[in-house]
């Protein structure tokens, strides 16, 4: 006996919803059944003002849309200038709701869902910390792009056996710094290098002197010589993050008129002593 299609039937709870999924190149939108109530827009600023003025005129209260990538952001900051209520769906919640999707657009099983008030909205930060947390966001990856290429020199000193990272405990630090300078310089002497240490390094100048007596090829210089260029490249770039930050910080306490809650950073800052040593 043949199995019948299964049905899925829902309560209404959002008589004017709207369920959009969200793409790289396209959104899907349904405001109802009916083919004429699903229709295709394009990504562009001018695409998402055309798809709000066609929620308006069908009388769209709230919408609920799949956190695709990043694809998804500026639809739904352009959809809320225009008043609507939009909920941030996590995709892997609308795929675990119970129910049978068959023969359904994406866009209409978001609808249906929101329609019946399955579907809760992930948490959404004001515009203040948005920013903060962008400009947070990319100084990390700066601060990982500057550690991957201190990787990258500490392989290149090892492999002309200058074995800097074992008497020195930071390569970038004061004394690392400033061997690493003079190395790209021309200087080859190993008791003229280890002279460039600080007093306070626990390695004795003759440590470091063996330490760096090696082999000097051309191809890890050369290496060493950009990664050295990069990893202060990030930093100059970490730094613009500080002050874009510290700026940010700064305005918002004048807004709330909070003053002692202006940041100050850490004299003892990492990348702070590093720029000093190199003035």
């Amino acid at each position: 006996m043949a199995k019948s299609k299964s049905n899925v039937s829902f309560s209404l709870v959002h008589a004017h919803a709207c369920g959009i999924d969200v793409g790289s190149k396209s959104n899907w939108v349904c405001v109802g059944r009916g083919k004429d109530r699903i229709r295709e827009f394009g990504v562009f600023t001018e695409d998402h003002h055309t798809l709000a003025k066609w929620l308006q005129r069908h009388k769209v209260k709230t919408i609920a849309m799949e956190s695709t990538g990043v694809y998804w952001k500026s639809l739904f900051l352009i959809l809320q200038t225009y008043g609507f209520e939009v909920l941030l769906v996590h995709a892997s919640h609308v795929k675990n709701v119970r129910g049978k999707k068959s023969d359904m657009s994406d866009c209409r099983w978001i609808w249906q869902l929101h329609r019946a008030g399955l579907l809760q909205g992930s948490f959404q930060p004001d515009e203040f910390t948005e920013e903060l947390r962008t400009y947070n966001r990319q100084r990390k990856s700066l601060v990982e792009g500057a550690a991957q290429q201190i990787s990258k020199m500490q392989k290149a000193l090892v492999l002309m056996n200058l074995q800097l990272p074992i008497v020195l405990t930071d390569i970038t630090g004061k004394s690392g710094l400033a061997i690493i300078q003079a190395i790209l310089d021309g200087q080859r002497d190993g008791k003229q290098l280890a002279a460039l240490a600080d007093r306070r390094v626990k390695a004795s100048k003759e440590e470091i002197a063996k330490a760096l007596t090696g082999q000097w090829h051309e191809q890890q210089l050369f290496t060493l010589r950009q990664s050295w260029q990069l990893y202060h490249f990030y930093w100059e770039r970490i730094r613009e993050c500080d002050e874009q930050i510290e700026t940010h910080l700064a305005k918002r306490s004048e807004q709330l008129h909070k003053h002692d809650l202006v940041y100050e950073p850490s004299k003892k800052n990492f990348h702070t002593k590093m720029h000093q040593s190199l003035m």
